[in-house]
């Protein structure tokens, strides 16, 4: 009896060791994994953070050479500001800004995107915001605060507006980030962007913004309720309570084990933290463990049951085979109920796996997408007079028809194929640019590519525009792709077209000369010209002298001539205008 007694007590003492050493092994497993998945979701969601701020940052250097801007700071020009009112409006409109705005060097708002809301900029102070201070004194400032006049938290990026040496003021951009909040709440845990001092900015439990991560000093807290930048009474209670990597967080009355992983952000002096949960990890390591453990015990009990055996072979064989059998079964269930939360716990991490590659390759397309919004804009400027031609050639197809002339009827058909073929090639080169495509080249005719224009602009250029360029010229070929080619040709006469839609003597002239390798194609009209105040924004996107134009057209134009090797200009002197687009020869 002693015997088996300490037999037993060896076994209970083993089986002790292996549960602790056990326990101690999955919970540092546990940790490991759930910081790498910690670390793997906080450096995903700062590439979020960083692709939203990379549209944004660019708006106030846009706005920057804005003309209106200047004048409407300088004070004077209801014009200037009326303008620029209806500008940031519009810009805000199409990328998302949560407001655009302009404060003079006094410190007031004289233009803003919500000019034409009850709640409007126009007229408030901003001479206790730091950023105008900021940039002012520098030059440019990125200040993260509470709306004063909306409540909204949000993003304000300020720029300072020179002009001779004086300083004018500033144009301000303000982002907000509910829907990338919205983004980061999809993932498990919490995700938190975090300021130089520990507060909460951004983050995907609404109930810890502007909440410190760390204790605030009272000197901190006073600065923070003179500056209002989150309110006359900012929170002062902790948003989790952390220990190193260890976060505890209270939900439903318990509390709620996380780890902690934090990359640097692209503000000053911020970090994006997130929460993983440890629980699903640790559930995990222990059942590895438990496996573990159940297969070392399995093991000790068929050690003891062959000693057992051994000893008493002859009193106790058989109640030791049935003893040895039970066991089996008891133990195979265990290991089979095992082996179920192994399945179900590996299917749960691919399907995290799932939506962590899906979310970086939604990143890595918002990278690719950033540049697009110049081009998305400007697709219905290039399609609207390819299906103004579709819609003529249909009507004159029905006209045709009714006449019995079946023949210039399936005429006009096949140019309605070939203009929707264009099109689309117009509307693919958008996805091959999302696709990262590379543009076709080709060596077309000048004479196609200028053939292929007049019939896509149509009546408008009948008796007005006129074909000079000699026949050897219209059989060179040139380093282009026809259909972008005639893009910039439907650019540049269509705005001559306009330009002497007023004129008694209205005339286009296109002819061309042959320069060393390249080909020189001019556009001259009988129009008005250029003003001179606009040389320096012709070619600069949303910059137009007319006022319902996009200013897009030659920005795009020159843009695709440029691609090809080549360049589209304005030449010096008048009457009119003048536009020289050089080709290389192919």
């Amino acid at each position: 009896m002693p015997r088996r007694l300490t037999w037993l007590l060896l076994v209970a003492g083993l089986v002790a060791l292996v549960v602790a050493a056990g326990a101690r092994w999955a919970d540092g497993a546990a940790r490991a994994a759930a910081d790498r998945e910690a670390t793997a979701l906080a450096r995903t969601h700062a590439g979020l953070l960083a692709s939203e701020l990379q549209k944004f940052r660019l708006l106030p250097l846009v706005l920057a050479e804005y003309p209106d801007v200047p004048r409407a700071l300088a004070g004077g020009d209801a014009a200037a500001v009326r303008g620029l009112d209806e500008t940031l409006e519009l810009l805000a409109t199409r990328t998302d800004a949560a407001v655009l705005y302009a404060i003079d060097a006094r410190g007031r708002a004289v233009a803003a995107s919500n000019w034409q809301l009850p709640t409007s900029f126009v007229g408030q102070d901003y001479t206790f915001r730091r950023y105008f201070d900021e940039a002012m004194a520098r030059g440019a400032s990125e200040l993260f605060a509470l709306g004063t006049v909306s409540g909204r938290p949000g993003l304000y990026l300020a720029r300072r507006i020179d002009r001779g040496g004086r300083k004018l003021g500033v144009i301000v951009v303000k982002v907000e980030f509910d829907r990338l909040e919205r983004e980061w709440a999809q993932s498990a845990g919490a995700t938190v962007l975090t300021d130089a001092r520990g507060l909460v900015l951004i983050t995907s439990v609404p109930g810890w913004r502007f909440h410190p991560t760390r204790p605030v000093d009272a000197a901190t807290r006073a600065a923070l309720r003179r500056s209002r930048q989150f309110g006359d009474t900012p929170p002062a209670t902790l948003a989790f309570a952390a220990n190193g990597r260890d976060i505890r967080v209270r939900q439903d009355k318990r509390m709620v084990r996380y780890r902690l992983a934090a990359v640097a952000a692209p503000l000053a002096g911020s970090r994006v933290l997130h929460l993983t949960p440890l629980r699903p990890s640790l559930a995990a390591a222990r059942a590895q463990a438990a496996l573990w453990g159940l297969g070392l015990i399995l093991l000790l009990g068929l050690v003891g049951g062959i000693g057992l055996r051994a000893a008493n072979r002859r009193r106790s064989q058989a109640r030791a085979r049935e003893s040895l059998e039970r066991e089996v079964v008891r133990r195979t269930a265990e290991l089979r109920e095992a082996n179920a939360r192994l399945i179900v716990e590996s299917q749960e991490r691919g399907e995290a796996d799932r939506r962590f590659r899906a979310a970086r390759e939604e990143l890595a397309q918002a990278n690719r997408l950033g540049s697009l919004g110049q081009i998305t804009a400007g697709v219905a400027h290039e399609i609207n007079q390819p299906l103004a031609a579709i819609r003529t050639f249909a009507e004159n197809g029905a006209i045709l028809l009714d006449r019995g002339a079946a023949d210039r009827a399936r005429e006009n058909l096949g140019r309605i194929v070939d203009l929707t073929a264009r099109i689309a090639t117009i509307t693919g080169e958008l996805r091959a640019f999302a696709r990262r495509r590379t543009p076709s080249r080709g060596a077309p005719t000048l004479g196609a590519a200028i053939e292929g224009t007049l019939l896509l602009i149509g009546e408008r250029a009948r008796g007005v525009v006129v074909d000079a360029v000699a026949d050897d010229l219209r059989a060179r070929r040139v380093v282009a792709d026809r259909i972008r080619l005639e893009q910039i040709l439907v650019n540049v006469i269509g705005n001559a077209l306009d330009a002497v839609a007023a004129r008694d003597h209205r005339r286009v002239t296109i002819d061309a000369v042959v320069e060393e390798d390249q080909l020189i194609v001019r556009i001259a009209d009988t129009g008005p010209g250029i003003d001179p105040s606009l040389d320096d924004t012709l070619f600069t996107p949303f910059a137009s002298a007319k006022p319902e134009g996009l200013g897009l057209g030659l920005a795009i134009a020159r843009d695709i001539a440029r691609e090809f090797g080549g360049e589209l200009a304005l030449a010096p002197g008048g009457p009119g205008a003048t536009f020289l687009l050089t080709l290389r020869l192919a």
